[in-house]
């Protein structure tokens, strides 16, 4: 059994940072891409940022400059966010995905998704 366990949700300021952080444990064989996704009421899921295993990052345009993801431990199950420079739209519940493979020769990848953590930003 695969689990994404998020931490680090909570209410800033405008302008404050908050740091968001997902640990991948279970049966785990390698893991692939990580990312982390966001959702507002009414709105579909959006990819924030993405890392591939070797380091390599993707972010959306409006959190580019403010948002750093990376993989924190040497086994590299572990991902970050730190959100920078906080802005009342970047308020959305936020949530870590990752693929992984759990079986001896990992020829199949699941996707899996952790339960979420609320982000509020105030004005």
């Amino acid at each position: 059994q695969v689990r994404l366990l998020e931490s680090g949700g909570g209410l800033v300021q405008a302008g404050g940072s908050l740091r968001l952080s997902c640990a991948a444990s279970g049966t785990i064989t390698r893991i692939n891409n990580m990312g982390w996704y966001r959702q507002v009421p009414g709105k579909q899921r959006e990819l924030v940022a993405s890392i591939t295993p070797g380091g390599n990052t993707n972010y959306i345009d409006p959190v580019k400059g403010r948002f750093i993801i990376s993989r924190d431990n040497p086994i590299k199950n572990t991902v970050s966010l730190q959100m920078n420079s906080l802005k009342p739209e970047d308020t959305a519940v936020y949530y870590c995905n990752a693929d992984i493979c759990s079986g001896y020769m990992c020829s199949l990848f699941n996707n899996y998704w952790g339960q979420g953590t609320q982000v509020t930003v105030s004005p």
